[in-house]
């Protein structure tokens, strides 16, 4: 029997080594540029075109390299940070594993230019697919330039698995900002399609917060700072006003290098747990300062999780740092005990003061007909069976025996029911009475039992059909607004705006682009009401980067039902006799008034035989 098992060749090892290290073109991306960060670099250049399928350039003024070391740095497992198997537990730089390079040069054209300081001559290599085209001398600045073409040219399975180039790009506008947020005294400069997208100087941490994540952020941010005998950290965490419902504005650095830790990051939910709703997240931006010996970050091949040797002792450690900061700037509630001796209390009643006085009417006879009891005879019946006039409703008949649902608010208004196919039992009646409960959900008769609406719901569904009808009919009516609404946008935001401006224009909304990723809101849609703008369009962008909104599918559609869900009417929204029999008619006019566009129930219905129930 001949032998089966052979070593692979380097070119097919390197392919496979890419699958893991190289998914999309922001893993070339997060290479080349954390290779420059520890060349010592003071400046990065990244210039993206095509959201990175056709081209990637990465420019450093960092120390460059020698023309055999340009030559080895595309070989697997070469690396200048690791010598011994014990300088694994000393880690302190970025790319260590010496994959990086290989992999990239396995699946795209690769051109090289490097000079180090003291040399005349620098070095030019020219990759494609692991085969050394050439390598020459060249004149060229300090540094490494960095080309990489046609990612994927070779691999076509995994080029055709891309997403679309919006979808890319954003991929790698985050990772930019996970490295500029680690490594503000770099500058960095992103530019996609000529387009410039990033430009940060060098700059402290907040100055680069703010400018990552949009200068309206800085005025909610909290400093963090506190050293322990196994860890160092520090930072910034966001006020609680500043939560929203979905995440991507939590960052925890580990000696300068970006992680994920989801243990990590109940431990700063624990400390927001009684200041913001379930549902909600705070923006945190955290840095630790460890010992290396005390981490691993050898346990992923993106090196985006870390495990520390200790974790429930950091997590005790972060949890307190958070509180104590929430305390400190009057955000967690405290008794100040420094104050005691020093309130005044009253020790007695003012003596003028007396007991509240009661009129007490002893002629008062409640089955007197003639009325002559009431002190306020025009605006009480003066017979008691009034008091039950118009409280009749649709009725039902059992066993002889009628029985009448009486429910008071009756509306002036008769409920239309054009659009809704579903059983005359199921829903409202002719002429039917409207209660409100909590000021939450709507009561009234159905020939069946009692129907419970959700009012919320039931306005989120009347809006969603009145947007969809627009995109149908292309007729939107925009409202000028008085005075124009200004939002600051990080890069990822703006990008993501300037993608989705023309949908939006489709149902009313005039946004026009200011600079430096400023958009002025100067028109809404006459259905949006009063509402701001600015939260609808935050969950909008939101949504997409949390994937709520898929571009494969219908994008207006998504776009409606987000909308028609923060233009619903304000929890415990109080409303008139009129304003029901209105929302009612409205939503039984709608296609499908029984959901939500996500799926969630507008009414239940209390069946006569479960009323019956429980009177028995």
């Amino acid at each position: 029997m001949s032998d089966l098992i052979q070593l692979l060749p380097d070119s097919v090892a390197n392919q496979i080594a890419a699958g893991e290290v190289i998914q999309r073109p922001a893993s070339v991306i997060k290479e080349l540029v954390e290779n420059a960060i520890d060349a010592k670099a003071t400046e990065i250049k990244v210039i993206v075109k095509d959201a990175g399928r056709t081209l990637i350039q990465v420019i450093d003024n960092g120390g460059g390299m020698s023309e055999t070391d340009a030559r080895m740095a595309f070989e697997r497992h070469a690396t200048s940070k690791i010598k011994s198997a014990g300088d694994l537990f000393s880690i302190l730089t970025m790319g260590f594993r010496g994959e990086a390079l290989a992999s990239i040069a396995a699946i795209a054209h690769v051109e090289l230019k490097t000079k180090v300081k003291d040399s005349e001559l620098g070095t030019h290599i020219i990759i494609e697919g692991s085969r050394v085209d050439s390598q020459e001398p060249i004149v060229c600045d300090k540094g490494s330039n960095f080309l990489i073409k046609n990612l994927f040219y070779n691999v076509p399975a995994r080029r055709k698995f891309l997403k679309s180039n919006s979808t890319e790009l954003r991929y790698i506008i985050t990772e930019m900002q996970r490295i500029s947020l680690a490594n503000p005294e770099v500058a960095f400069h992103l530019t996609h399609n000529d387009q410039p997208l990033m430009n940060l100087p060098a700059a402290n941490y907040r100055q680069r917060i703010a400018a990552v994540m949009g200068r309206q952020g800085n005025q909610q941010l909290i400093p963090v700072n506190t050293e322990a005998s196994i860890i160092n950290i520090h930072g910034f965490i966001g006020t609680p006003q500043g939560a929203r419902k979905t995440g991507g504005s939590q960052f925890f650095f580990v000696n300068n290098r970006y992680m994920r830790h989801p243990y990590l990051h109940k431990a700063i939910m624990d400390a927001y747990a009684s200041l913001i709703s379930g549902d909600s997240y705070p923006s945190y931006f955290i840095y630790f300062d460890i010992s290396p010996q005390m981490i691993d970050v050898n346990i992923h091949p993106t090196k985006t999780e870390i495990k520390f040797e200790d974790e429930k002792l950091v997590w005790k450690v972060l949890n307190s740092a958070i509180r104590e900061s929430l305390g400190k700037h009057n955000i967690v509630p405290s008794i100040d005990f420094d104050t005691e001796g020093q309130v005044d209390i009253p020790t007695r009643i003012n003596p003028q003061t007396g007991p509240p006085r009661i009129n007490i009417n002893p002629n008062y006879n409640p089955f007197d007909s003639d009325g002559s009891y009431s002190r306020r005879p025009d605006s009480v019946s003066p017979k008691w069976e009034d008091l039950y006039r118009g409280f009749e409703s649709d009725s039902y008949h059992e066993d002889t025996d009628q029985e009448v649902i009486l429910l008071p608010s009756k509306g002036n208004e008769q409920t239309e029911q054009t659009s809704f196919s579903g059983s005359q039992d199921d829903r409202p009646v002719h002429d039917a009475s409207y209660f409100q409960i909590k000021n939450r959900y709507i009561l009234t008769p159905v020939r069946s039992g009692i129907m419970i609406i959700h009012q919320r719901r039931a306005h989120e569904r009347i809006l969603f059909e009145k947007f969809m009808n627009i995109i149908q009919t292309h007729k939107s009516a925009t409202q000028q607004v008085l005075f124009a609404e200004t939002i600051s946008l990080n890069t990822e935001d703006a990008v993501l705006m300037r993608d989705i401006q023309e949908e939006l224009k489709v149902f009313g909304f005039d946004i026009r682009e200011e600079k430096d990723n400023t958009f002025t809101i100067a028109g809404i849609p006459y259905e949006y009401g009063n509402n701001s703008s600015g939260p609808l369009l935050e969950d909008l962008l939101e949504a997409y980067k949390s994937g709520e909104i898929d571009a494969s599918h219908e994008v207006k559609e998504q776009l409606a039902s987000i909308m028609a869900r923060n233009a619903r009417m304000k929890p415990g929204e109080r409303l008139s006799a009129d304003e029901m029999t209105m929302l009612v008619a409205r939503l039984f006019q709608c296609q499908t008034p029984g959901y939500t566009s996500s799926g969630k129930r507008v009414f239940t219905i209390i069946e006569n035989e479960e009323l019956e129930k429980g009177f028995k």
